[in-house]
């Protein structure tokens, strides 16, 4: 293609919904368009540098990197330079004419048409390039990679509506400037004033200089003033500085760049060790889970430096995927500036450098949990989840992590009121030894499950666990303080550290009284249950359906079977509660063929009750029918 020719292409369907969203939805927030154009000039600086370091040529005998910004008031417009890494043709098209991001699909599926709900779920997604589109009616980027021939490069050009255009253009120097066709009400942003005023409060911290074009006096003849540029922000890598020269607003502001979240953090850990090790880290824990978090192939991990030269964007080697949240950077003075993946994984300083920081993130949240509830609250619904995968990743600080768990449970009101397994324990009876849970799909299926009967009567505290999650976290994390975990649906539940020698006794001689009922309903589910049995466990319902203590239980048979896994053969049980009168009307029943349908009845029954499906609901439906029409005559 020559310079004169241009070519015309469209947004892919995603960039056209992203663009109409910010637009509308992120009008009160417009000013960070320049935050975001100066953070992706900074990245192209970094970038430059990492591979010049093993190819000087480069710089092209230009190494003092910078971004300049200027502007012009009659033009409208302004314009943001740098000479960094610059793109080729082919990285135009992949990075302005699509979004390669994991969690997309998700993201526009959100959208909900509320401008206010939908500007939320932008923090989550990220703003880059295309905040340009919220104050600019016309967008020029003139751009040529360091390394290409002149005639290579590219102009793009678009408004911001269903295409843009591409053209090979002749440019000297590498790097890439962008040219704001500014909107007519949005001249304030062609002001050296007002563009020095966000410089400083968004961007002071990025550390390479931003010019601004600076009138000075001429002593020239002609008397007129001339232009010259100006660095205006502090120009030092944030985490380069004392802690104590930092503000709460500079590290808010430098997560939003790392993070490319325009939200605020939760929480940060900025920390230099020096010694066998010399690193600083600048950790981050945010406010709002982005959209890819369940993906855990999704790119992720820390922004990594070497003696302040970056080395790559998502470093994931230094932090287990259970914190694949956690945002921030790593400069590390023992790793060598030719770092690749490949080399991350077999030096051994990067096992040291983990460990520390995974520790320095969990301390952080036993901090936030114990001096600020509301927050770590806010941290928990967010992030709780993806945390409970830690005792299966990370067996060395599996208790530490258990410690920051936060479960609902019998002793709260709603799915909302949670509590730790600290307080947990230390709310146990005198005699307990385990911490008993209940697993199911949601908070109301599991608080009214037949098995809390014995519990709640006893006011015994039992957690209510409802994700997906849990039962797999709880497999792995098998005991906590020394104390086990039961779960209340399995097992021939023992309870007699719960109950003294009398009720034991007046259990025992309720089995053997209802030795030939048990029989008898065994009998007539022959097949359907590998066991029938009297239970202590129930005080309100008929009966309820157990599983053996090694088997898995309904709701994540029920789990696999949906994602259509194979579910292996499970051992059920039916317990039936002898004092219940439905129970004790089928012990007097003498016609075979009804008691038949009373035992399926109340098979069925302690299905629905646990939230399973009916394996015949046909057959279970003409039972239920037969058994009410002969109530009835």
């Amino acid at each position: 293609m020559t310079a004169t020719q241009k070519e015309t292409m469209g947004f892919k369907t995603e960039v056209k919904q992203l663009l109409h969203l910010m637009i509308h939805s992120l009008y009160s927030n417009k000013e960070i368009f320049l935050r975001e154009l100066v953070s992706n000039a900074s990245d192209a600086c970094d970038k430059l540098r990492f591979e010049a370091v093993s190819n000087s040529a480069l710089y092209e005998g230009d190494s003092e990197l910078a971004v300049h910004i200027d502007f012009d008031k009659e033009k409208n417009t302004v314009t943001i330079q740098d000479n960094g890494i610059g793109m080729s043709r082919d990285d135009v098209v992949n990075h302005l004419g699509t979004i390669a991001k994991s969690g997309t699909s998700e993201f526009l599926g959100k959208l909900s048409g509320d401008e206010k709900k939908d500007s939320q779920l932008i923090g989550q997604f990220g703003v880059g390039f295309y905040a340009s589109f919220i104050v600019a009616k016309d967008v020029v980027v003139e751009t040529r990679r360091a390394g290409l021939a002149a005639n290579e490069a590219v102009r793009w050009q678009s408004q911001g509506e269903g295409e843009f255009s591409l053209e090979n253009i002749e440019q000297a120097e590498r790097g890439t400037k962008i040219t704001l066709h500014l909107k007519d009400d949005e001249s304030e942003f062609a002001d050296s004033f007002r563009l020095r005023n966000l410089i400083k409060k968004y961007s002071d911290h990025i550390a390479i200089p931003i010019f601004l074009p600076q009138e000075v006096s001429s002593d020239d003849a002609d008397g007129e003033n001339k232009q010259i540029p100006e660095a205006v922000n502090d120009a030092q890598a944030l985490w380069t500085k004392p802690k104590s020269d930092i503000s709460d607003e500079d590290y808010k502001e430098f997560y939003k760049h790392v993070s490319h979240d325009w939200q605020e953090p939760l929480a940060w850990s900025h920390n230099k060790v020096e010694g066998k090790l010399d690193y600083t880290s600048l950790l981050y824990i945010p406010s709002q889970a982005p959209m890819d978090l369940w993906n855990r192939d999704a790119a992720r991990g820390l922004k990594l430096y070497t003696q302040r030269v970056y080395i790559m964007d998502e470093a994931e080697q230094f932090l287990p995927l259970y914190l694949r949240f956690v945002k921030g950077i790593l400069d590390s003075n023992d790793l060598s500036l030719n770092v690749s993946r490949e080399i991350l994984q077999q030096d051994k300083n990067v096992d040291s450098i983990r460990s520390a920081l995974t520790k320095r993130v969990l301390d952080m949240l036993t901090k936030m949990a114990k001096k600020d509830e509301e927050k770590y609250a806010k941290f928990w619904a967010q992030f709780g989840e993806v945390l409970k995968e830690g005792p299966a990743e990370d067996f060395a600080n599996k208790e530490k992590i258990a410690s920051l768990f936060r479960f609902a449970s019998t002793q709260g009101n709603s799915d909302s009121a949670t509590v730790s397994l600290t307080d947990y324990i230390s709310r146990m009876k005198e005699n307990q030894k385990k911490i008993y849970y209940v697993t199911g799909e949601n908070y109301n299926a599991v608080f009214n499950s037949p098995h809390l009967e014995f519990f709640k009567k006893n006011n015994i505290e039992v957690l209510l666990l409802t994700q997906r999650v849990d039962e797999w976290m709880i497999s792995h994390l098998a005991n906590f303080e020394e104390k086990t975990f039961q779960d209340i649906t399995k097992g021939e539940l023992d309870l007699d550290e719960l109950t003294g020698e009398e009720e034991k006794a007046a259990a025992e001689t309720l089995a053997e009284d209802n030795k030939s009922l048990v029989e008898r309903i065994a009998t007539a589910l022959k097949g359907e249950v590998s066991k029938v049995r009297v239970t202590a466990r129930l005080t309100e319902s008929p009966a309820c359906l157990v599983v053996g203590q090694n088997d898995m239980n309904d709701s994540l048979r029920q789990m696999l079977a949906a994602a259509g896994q194979e579910v292996p053969e499970a051992e059920s049980t039916l317990e039936v509660n002898p004092n219940h009168p439905l129970i004790a009307t089928m012990d007097k029943e003498q016609d075979e063929e009804r008691f038949n349908d009373l035992a399926h009845v109340i098979y069925g029954q302690a299905q629905l009750a646990q939230g399973s499906q009916l394996q015949k609901p046909a057959e279970y439906v003409a039972k239920l029918n037969k058994l009410l029409h002969d109530l009835m005559k």
